[in-house]
C-alpha cells in the first residue's frame, strides 16, 4: 500500500483494525481498515519509530529526536522522558508496555542520530541502553553497552523480555523477575534484526531488514579507524540493504517458528513488524509503502 511519505517505520494495529505508521517527516498517519482513507494524526516535529498502546488509550512513540512521546485521543502530543541522565535522547528506538503502564524501551546510541544508524553499526562502539519506565517516572538501566539495542518485546506471562541488538544479530531474553539477571542470547538472526513485536498469536515477531551484510561482517572486526574511514565513503560504495523482505517468529522458549522470505517490488528492507487478528503487517525505512499478508500456519 503506497502512503503519502517515506519510510513508514513501525506499524500499530488499532481495534478497528486501521493502521498506524510514522514517517520520516515526523507525521504520524492513520490507514483505515479498508485501506481506502489515510488521516494524518499529529506531527512529532522529530522521526516517530517505534509505537505501542499505553493502557489510558494513549499511543506510546519512540521518537528518536525527541524520545519518549505520547498521543492523546485528541491528537494532542506530550514528551513523556527526552532526557537521561541529563543527556538529550540521541536514538529513542523500540517499547513495549506493560498492562500497568511500565514502558520497556531502547536508546540505541549516544554517539549517533537516526540519519546516521550505520556510522553506530560500522563503528561498534557498543553505547545503547536498555530501558525500564514506571509509571511513577522511576528509570532502571537494564542493560548497557549494547551494541545497536533495537525491537523489544514481553513473554506471554510478562515475565521475560525479549530484545534484538541489530549490530550483533542477535536475538534476547532478560528474566524480569531477577534484578540481577543478565542478558541471555536466544538466537542469531540471518541478518540485521529490527523491531519485534508480540503477535496476537503469541508469538514474537522479528523484522530482519536485510540479510546479514558480508562487507559489514568483514568491517566489524576491524580497526575502528577503518570502519570510519568506510562510513565517509561516497554512499554509492557503503554497505547497503538488500532488497529481500525477511520476517520471523519466535515462540517464548526460543523455538523458531516462521521463516519467511520474498521479494516485492515495491516494499524492502523491513523495520516494523505487527501481527494481528490473521494479518502480518510491515513498515519499512526503505520505501514509502506497507505490506500485508495472512499469518501463516504452524
Amino acid at each position: 500500500m503506497a502512503l503519502p511519505g517515506h519510510g513508514p517505520e513501525d506499524v500499530l494495529i488499532d481495534d478497528d483494525g486501521s493502521v498506524i505508521t510514522g514517517l520520516l517527516d515526523g507525521r504520524i498517519l492513520r490507514i483505515s481498515a479498508d485501506r481506502s482513507t489515510v488521516t494524518l494524526l499529529a506531527d512529532t516535529g522529530g522521526r516517530p519509530l517505534g509505537l505501542e498502546w499505553l493502557p489510558d488509550g494513549k499511543m506510546l512513540i519512540c521518537d528518536a529526536n525527541r524520545g519518549l512521546l505520547t498521543l492523546d485521543k485528541d491528537n494532542r502530543i506530550a514528551t513523556l522522558l527526552d532526557a537521561i541522565d541529563g543527556r538529550p535522547m540521541r536514538f529513542c528506538n523500540n517499547a513495549d508496555v506493560m498492562p500497568d503502564g511500565t514502558i520497556y524501551f531502547t536508546d540505541s546510541s549516544t554517539r549517533f542520530g537516526v540519519a546516521e544508524w550505520m556510522a553506530d553499526l560500522l563503528e561498534h562502539s557498543s553505547t545503547g541502553s536498555l530501558y525500564r519506565l514506571t509509571p511513577d517516572g522511576r528509570l532502571t538501566r537494564l542493560a548497557a553497552g549494547r551494541p545497536f539495542p533495537n525491537g523489544v518485546a514481553l513473554s506471554g506471562d510478562r515475565f521475560t523480555l525479549f530484545f534484538v541488538e541489530t549490530a550483533s544479530y542477535g536475538l534476547f531474553k532478560l528474566d524480569l523477575t531477577n534484578a540481577e539477571a543478565e542478558p541471555e542470547l536466544v538466537a542469531m538472526i540471518p541478518g540485521l534484526p529490527d523491531n519485534i513485536a508480540r503477535g496476537s498469536d503469541g508469538l514474537i515477531w522479528v523484522a530482519i531488514g536485510s540479510p546479514r551484510n558480508t562487507s559489514l561482517d568483514f568491517l566489524l572486526p576491524k580497526h575502528p579507524v577503518l570502519r570510519k574511514a568506510v562510513w565517509a565513503l561516497p554512499d554509492a560504495v557503503k554497505p547497503k540493504a538488500a532488497d529481500i523482505i525477511e520476517i520471523q517468529a519466535y515462540d517464548d522458549d526460543g523455538n523458531l517458528v516462521h521463516d519467511l522470505r520474498g521479494k516485492h517490488p515495491d516494499f524492502r528492507m523491513p523495520t516494523g513488524v505487527r501481527e494481528r487478528d490473521g494479518k502480518v503487517w510491515l513498515g519499512s525505512i526503505g520505501t514509502a509503502h506497507l505490506a500485508t499478508f495472512p499469518t501463516p500456519q504452524r
